[in-house]
């Protein structure tokens, strides 16, 4: 299985519904370094996975959606807590849409899975893998 990686980082804000979440309920900051890998069984006849510049444009074009925005006024998320595994999932599920309807060129068409990590600090992240299809 091959990989190809592109890297990013959001700014956000956005408070937690339960007890569990401790003084997290209250609204706060994060700051998160989003690694999207894209994984294939085989390269094109360029030898290419996938384009990275469009890997890198399109992570960017999903990111900026929520860049140093307050998510708990975002209506995607409403009734959400967007925990660093949901976003995960969130931002899983745009790319794997753009790889689907052609936004990440021809490549796009034969990426079978993709991998979503948001890091938190050097001590804590999350992630989500899953199809593209």
């Amino acid at each position: 299985m091959f990989s190809l990686t592109v890297v990013d980082h959001i700014m956000v804000a956005h408070s937690f519904r339960g007890k569990e979440f401790g003084p997290a309920q209250r609204l706060h900051g994060a700051t998160f370094v989003v690694e999207a890998e894209f994984r294939a069984p085989k390269l094109d006849d360029l030898h290419l996975l996938i384009d990275i510049g469009l890997a890198k444009d399109e992570l960017r074009k999903i990111l900026s959606a929520i860049d140093y925005r307050n998510l708990d006024e975002e209506p995607v998320f409403a009734g959400k807590n967007t925990t660093t595994e949901y976003l995960c999932l969130h931002i899983h599920g745009l790319l794997a849409e753009a790889c689907r309807d052609g936004r990440m060129g021809p490549g796009g068409a034969g990426v079978t899975g993709i991998k979503v990590l948001l890091r938190e600090s050097h001590v804590a992240w999350a992630a989500f893998e899953g199809p593209v299809a």
